[in-house]
């Protein structure tokens, strides 16, 4: 069975700041030829996003149920039902479910029905994958989810629907082989439906540039929450401060963590040392990135188990030709593979990403050999054209019309 040609996108919330993966997956799709409408459970909240979402040609739709009345609900079910053959049979054969995501279902089957798309696709195996598991079933379409890290994890997943979720998708899609062991091993009468594609980069848009010049200066990127460790990373700069070295550390990025880090900050009396960014313009980031002696991505499993799965801005560090740091977290030390491609240190240690940053900053040699490995990883296994091209032959692997089977 062929590829479809048109098909539904459907993630939480578009766009976000932290989640230009997506958008590069889009982009490359586009370039690829596929026909994609966009759908949004929700509106955007950031204020900064990247500057690629402008070039998105994709139409996008918003089926936020802020406020959602009892009329709206059922205005909106007679409408689809008005067009889609056997919807309320259809919709029975779900049983009890969420009104919210009936009515959001409901709002996208009708628009693939009319728009003609083939097959859904959704981010997050949350509220997105749950609409589009209903919105198939409505429209008797095919549909798949990617699975990336704290939809796996997290203490608040449900197995239970996890599993029902997989059961009626044709194919899911997750970031790392770290992911793909355990979700065959959670699921293994599903672990035919499972692959590893990696998130991919647009390599032309991140040029290789020797780091053996740069000043000594530490960049950090994410949001400022308790997974990505920029606590241990503070802990790590005043350490090398009181060994009396010269360096800088650039954190880039806002989050709930903002005061906490800005306190810690001033009572290690670093403010000479680290300064807190802000987000800044995916352009602006890459030069960041990339004066830089040292990208330091010190991730951890968080007290409720949220973790990163394969963060981007890692990847992108290490196309750019900047050394990088990190931990033995998920799925990074696929790419961080110790003293070859990256230093990797212990989760929660910051003496030991102390003595990793050191040893970057006086052996010049060591670390553009890192950079030099990491880049040629990055070329062989992250290229975007590549690995959107293998996710588009997911969507073609199985028999649309499940809903008939629910």
């Amino acid at each position: 069975m062929l590829p479809p040609n048109r098909v539904a996108y459907i993630v939480k919330r578009y766009p976000r700041y932290s989640e230009t993966f997506i958008v590069n997956e889009i982009l490359a799709h586009e370039e690829a030829g596929l026909k994609l409408e966009l759908f949004s459970l929700n509106a955007p909240v950031d204020t900064h996003f990247q500057d690629i979402i402008a070039k998105v040609r994709a139409p996008v739709t918003y089926l936020s149920a802020t406020g959602l009345k009892a009329d709206d609900f059922w205005q909106e079910l007679h409408k689809s039902a008005a067009i889609i053959p056997q919807f309320w049979t259809r919709l029975a054969r779900f049983g009890k479910t969420d009104a919210k995501e009936v009515w959001q279902a409901a709002r996208l089957a009708r628009a693939v029905v009319v728009g003609k798309l083939e097959h859904i696709h959704a981010h997050f195996a949350t509220s997105a994958t749950s609409v589009a598991r209903l919105a198939a079933g409505l429209a008797n379409v095919s549909y798949s989810f990617t699975a990336h890290a704290k939809d796996i994890f997290h203490e608040s997943v449900d197995q239970a629907a996890f599993a029902q979720k997989l059961a009626d998708a044709q194919a899911l899609v997750t970031v790392s082989d770290f992911n793909l062991a355990y979700l065959q091993t959670q699921f293994p009468e599903h672990a035919h439906k499972i692959t590893r594609i990696y998130n991919g980069l647009d390599l032309e848009r991140f040029p290789y540039e020797a780091s053996v010049r740069r000043e000594k200066r530490i960049v950090s990127v994410g949001r400022l929450v308790e997974k990505k460790g920029f606590a241990d990373l503070i802990a790590a700069c005043a350490e090398l401060k009181a060994k009396g070295l010269e360096f800088h550390c650039d954190i880039i990025g806002s989050g709930e963590l903002e005061d906490a880090l800005k306190q810690q900050i001033q009572d290690l009396k670093l403010g000479d040392r680290v300064s807190l960014l802000g987000p800044r313009p995916q352009q602006e980031l890459a030069q960041l990135v990339q004066r830089a002696s040292v990208f330091a991505a010190p991730c951890l499993i968080g007290e409720d188990g949220n973790r990163d799965g394969l963060p981007t801005v890692l990847l992108e560090a290490m196309a750019l030709g900047t050394p990088c740091i990190s931990t033995d977290v998920t799925g990074i030390p696929e790419i961080i593979r110790h003293k070859e491609t990256g230093l990797q240190v212990p989760q929660r240690n910051p003496h030991m990403l102390a003595q990793a940053l050191e040893l970057l900053f006086s052996d010049k040699t060591l670390a553009e050999t890192l950079a030099h490995q990491a880049r040629s990883l990055i070329e062989r296994e992250f290229d975007i054209q590549r690995n959107t091209r293998s996710l588009r032959d997911s969507f073609g692997q199985a028999e649309p019309a499940f809903a008939e089977a629910i």
